[in-house]
This record gives structure tokens, C-alpha cells and sequence, in this order.
């Protein structure tokens, strides 16, 4: 299998030899924005939306990378056509990591520097997800809030991470295969690490306003696709009370789409089974992307855990 290529600062190094300095401020402050895009049939997935909000936010966090969106986008597909020959029959991650650059010994914080821009490819491995669209995930809330967006705003996609994963550690201690969602200073419901929530109420989608949460293009998309399904769609503060009573739930993200929730807390989600209007949506994504995204994930488990799997669907 031919090997994956590393995108750093206009080179390209095998992974095994991709590295940048200890001084750099994504290792030193988690300084550093990211983007994460998906392909389907090595086909990118709305990478300019992913582009676009990668360049504001660079904006917010006051740094130039040096390139225009349009060389960005260039160069991307640059990246994912040097590493499509390691993807024979799989999708890939493309994932972008720009950060200030290095910072110098002296700590002198008037030095200019000059960014370090990082793109690199991965397997879509959905293995960890499959299970999740038979049966569904266990969303949790765990004690930990989530970083009030009067400390740092949401909408900047970056790699400091450290509360999130806090978060989710502690969703674990319940459920070693918990999905975390966290609770704003108010006890609304926001997002989790890597995704955004939804729930469905009499046949209304519902999903957290975007002060405390990303607004994730697999969000926008979910909105689109059920708009064009003629469901009802309202942006809302949400608090666990409404999961709790809730028909359906589910979380939205760039690897999985969809993934649906049928527990909450310890308690079931409705029936406690993926509910009818989950399934239009994730049927909605198949046509739109042009594959069943069910059987991507599910293809990818070994042949018996998939029959067990779905021998025990409800």
C-alpha cells in the first residue's frame, strides 16, 4: 500500500517523519485552528465551507497563514490526490492544523513568526461508530460546563481541547462507550467534542442555538436535507429536560453524519429504538452524497459482529 504524505510548510513528508518544533504555539499554547473534512467516493465534502471557516477563524485569532482561500483549496486537493493511492476502496479525513508558528527561545512575543500550516489524510475508520446506527448511543451530560462563549467563542474551530476531553473522561466513568453533551452556565444543552446535538419533538428537529456551539457544516447540512424533507427545523435553547421527553435524538459530525441516541442519561430516548424521522435523515444523507452511509460503517465490521449486530436490531 503506498504511503501517506504529510502537507508542512510547502513539503511533503511520509507521516513517520512529520513533525514540526517543540517551540511551536500549537504545542506550547494549543495556539493552532483546525478543520476537519470528509470525502465520499474520494470526493471532498463542502471543503470550501470547511475552508472558509478556517480562514475566519485565523481572523478572530488575529494570524495570517500567508495563503488566499483559493490557494488553500488548491493545494488541498493537491494533498488528497498525492494520498488517494493509499485509499483504495476507503474514504479519508482530510484535516487542516494551522497554527502561529514557533515561538522563539527568548519569549520575546513581539517576534514575528511565521505560521505552520499542516494538512494530512486518515482512513475513515467508522468501526467505533457503526454499532450506533443499529442501536444507538448513550448521550450523557457530564459535570463539567461548557467554556462560556464570553471566555472563547465557539465558532473558532481550534485545537485546545483540554476541556472537552475532560468532559468526555468524565462521561466515560458512566458509560465506557458514553457520547458526551455538554450543558452551558445555564444547564442548556450545547454540543459535545466533535459534534452537534439534535432531538425530535412531535415531529419538530430541534437543535441548540449557536451562542455556546459550533455551527458544524454537518449541521447546515442536517438543517438543508430536512427542510427539503418537509421537516419542521427550530434553533433553540434545550435543556436535558427536553431529551428527556424527547421522540428521537441524535448527534450530527463530519465522519458519521448522523449519529443516532436512543439513551440519555440512563433513560431511553422515546421508544428507546432510532426513530423514523433519524432514518429519513440519514436516508436524506445517503442520496445526497451519493452512498448508504449505514452500510459504509457497517461494512467495515468484521462479518459477525455485523450479523449480531443486526440480528438484534429492533
Amino acid at each position: 500500500m503506498a504511503e501517506r504524505l504529510v502537507y508542512i510548510n510547502g513539503d511533503y513528508y511520509p507521516e513517520a517523519e512529520a513533525k514540526i518544533s517543540v517551540f511551536d504555539s500549537a504545542v506550547m499554547l494549543g495556539d493552532c485552528v483546525t478543520e476537519s473534512t470528509r470525502t465520499f467516493n474520494h470526493v471532498p465534502f463542502r471543503l470550501r465551507d470547511h475552508i472558509e471557516r478556517l480562514y475566519k477563524s485565523m481572523k478572530v485569532c488575529r494570524f495570517d497563514c500567508g495563503l488566499s482561500p483559493d490557494e488553500m483549496e488548491c493545494l488541498t486537493l493537491e494533498v488528497i490526490e498525492r494520498n488517494l493511492p493509499a485509499y483504495e476502496g476507503m474514504d479519508l479525513w482530510i484535516v487542516h492544523n494551522i497554527s502561529r508558528g514557533a515561538y522563539p527561545p527568548t519569549g520575546d512575543q513581539s517576534t514575528k513568526r511565521t505560521p505552520t500550516i499542516i494538512i494530512h489524510t486518515a482512513p475513515m475508520d467508522l468501526r467505533y461508530w457503526a454499532p450506533f446506527y443499529v442501536i444507538g448511543c448513550h448521550a450523557v451530560t457530564p459535570p463539567s460546563r461548557m467554556v462560556p462563549a464570553q471566555s472563547l467563542d465557539a465558532k473558532i474551530k481550534n485545537r485546545s481541547r483540554m476541556a472537552y476531553t475532560l468532559a468526555e473522561l468524565e462521561c466515560k466513568l458512566v458509560d465506557p462507550m458514553a457520547q458526551g453533551i455538554l450543558l452551558d452556565l445555564d444547564g442548556c444543552l450545547t454540543e459535545n467534542k466533535g459534534g452537534n446535538f439534535f432531538l425530535v419533538q412531535e415531529g419538530v428537529l430541534k437543535t441548540p442555538r449557536t451562542l455556546n456551539a459550533l455551527n458544524g457544516i454537518t449541521r447546515q447540512t442536517t438543517l438543508e436535507i430536512a427542510r427539503n424533507l418537509g421537516i419542521p427545523t427550530l434553533e433553540t435553547d434545550l435543556q436535558p429536560y427536553d431529551v428527556y421527553t424527547a421522540d428521537e435524538a441524535f448527534f450530527t459530525s463530519t465522519p458519521y453524519c448522523i449519529m443516532p441516541a436512543t439513551r440519555f442519561n440512563g433513560l431511553p430516548v422515546g421508544e428507546g429504538v432510532v426513530g423514523p424521522v433519524t432514518r429519513r435523515l440519514l436516508q436524506g444523507w445517503s442520496d445526497l452524497v451519493g452512498l448508504d452511509i449505514v452500510q459504509q460503517a457497517l461494512q467495515q465490521l468484521p462479518a459477525d459482529q455485523r450479523e449480531e449486530l443486526l440480528s438484534c436490531a429492533p
